[in-house]
């Protein structure tokens, strides 16, 4: 048993909201220490060394875009920015399975949507008046299933709107939380292209958004602590007063010592008594393939009618992601690796001989984000005055989203920073 440094600011967790925490409090001053439990940072935004394919791949494939102003800042804080690449316009590739239609959606960077009305940027088979919907999710007056918001049928919803708010609600979005689609609407759409330009780690999301934070952080002589798992939090008369990482591996807090709780929503109901979390979670699959896509291939190509969803195409490497993909967990993987290239291949025109794969399966991978499960969501401050919570579970505004994760460290560390100045 041991206690911390005077002012020490423990933060439990490497995943994207411990880091940013971790980011955002680098110049306070404060000793900062970062426990993770697993062998490497990152978690769900890790990349690693794949034995099968002989390559480095993603645990999942993730998707920042241009109006992400607090994944952008992050990422460029540490230096890492410029390991994001995507397309000079806000531009949207399709496919229909079923049919082999392609199409592509052009959004203009002016806040006014003037692409609606040329219907070579807009949906195919979609009207000017259909956009009018969308406008109904700005700023909706209860949280409800999106359902009963919008028409959740036609053109515009099953080739624009749904692969989004599925990719981003992880949920069938006709069930979806419309507050939560509402918050995409305003961040994004509703503030014109230059907010929705699709920006990808082409190198691998843990060398934007983990290697480097890393780096950033040792450099400035924060803490990292590898298999240091948290058992158990010890509580005092209204604070958190130890820490317990099993054992003889006791952390005592001082007076001035502050604790951020950066772990999965699941953890977080084990650890602290009494908390309310979501409790509901859908699994994200992705699929990759070692491959080389043909020149001048879309980076990034929506997938409808098809197994898989959103197709991602970076050098020498091709992976598809599925949302919502709970009922896929039980298929047989080489069957559904087959599947899945069969609908590669189509879309880019090469032969379909399976080239080496290999499938990556969350299984809780998000919270549901429906209108029930976002209520539970609890916010970055607890009852007790030293603890603080983030994660992309916790009451950002947004779905459980890269940015929804940044925003959250960067909640609990402001928070923490305030609590300090309160006790100085």
């Amino acid at each position: 048993m041991h206690s911390s440094d005077p002012g020490t600011v423990h933060i439990i967790g490497a995943g994207l909201a411990g880091l940013a925490a971790a980011v955002r409090l680098v110049d306070s001053g404060k000793a900062i220490v970062v426990h993770e439990a697993a062998t490497r940072p990152g978690g769900r935004c890790r990349s690693y060394y794949d034995q099968a394919t002989d390559m480095v791949i993603d645990n999942g494939t993730h998707l920042v875009l241009s109006g992400n102003r607090a994944a952008l800042s992050y990422a460029r804080t540490i230096g890492a920015e410029a390991g994001l690449d995507g397309p000079d316009a806000a531009e949207f590739h399709f496919i229909d399975m079923a049919t082999d239609a392609r199409w592509t959606v052009q959004f203009n960077d002016s806040v006014f949507p003037w692409w609606i009305f040329d219907k070579n940027r807009r949906v195919p088979q979609t009207r000017v008046t259909d956009y009018l919907s969308l406008a109904r999710l700005v700023w909706p007056s209860a949280d409800r299933p999106l359902a009963e918001v919008m028409n959740c049928a036609g053109p515009l919803y099953e080739r624009l709107i749904a692969p989004f708010f599925l990719a981003a609600l992880n949920v069938a979005p006709a069930n979806g939380s419309a507050k939560l689609a509402g918050a995409l609407v305003r961040e994004t759409l509703a503030k014109g292209g230059a907010a929705c330009r699709p920006l990808m780690a082409r190198e691998g999301i843990g060398t934007v958004f983990v290697d480097p934070a890393i780096a950033y952080l040792r450099a400035r002589g924060v803490e990292i602590a590898m298999q240091h798992e948290l058992h158990a939090l010890r509580l005092g008369k209204g604070r958190i007063a130890q820490l317990d990482f099993g054992g003889d591996d006791v952390v005592t807090l001082g007076a001035d010592d502050t604790v951020i709780l950066a772990v999965p929503a699941y953890a977080a109901a084990n650890l602290v008594p009494g908390l309310q979390t979501p409790s509901a979670f859908h699994g994200i699959m992705n699929v990759h393939f070692r491959a080389d896509p043909p020149a001048g291939f879309p980076p990034m190509t929506g997938i409808i009618n098809g197994t898989g969803e959103w197709l991602f195409a970076f050098p020498g490497r091709v992976s598809v992601t599925i949302s919502d993909a709970g009922p896929m967990f039980n298929m047989p993987r080489e069957a559904l690796a087959k599947k899945i290239w069969g609908e590669v291949a189509k879309s880019m025109t090469i032969p379909d001989v399976l080239p080496p794969w290999q499938i990556v399966r969350e299984r809780r991978a998000t919270f549901a984000a429906t209108p029930e499960e976002n209520a539970k969501r609890p916010p970055a401050e607890t009852k007790w005055s030293n603890l603080f919570l983030a994660g992309d579970w916790t009451a950002t505004g947004l779905p459980a989203t890269l940015e929804s994760a940044v925003r959250s460290g960067n909640r609990a560390a402001d928070l923490v920073s305030e609590c300090q100045r309160i006790a100085a």
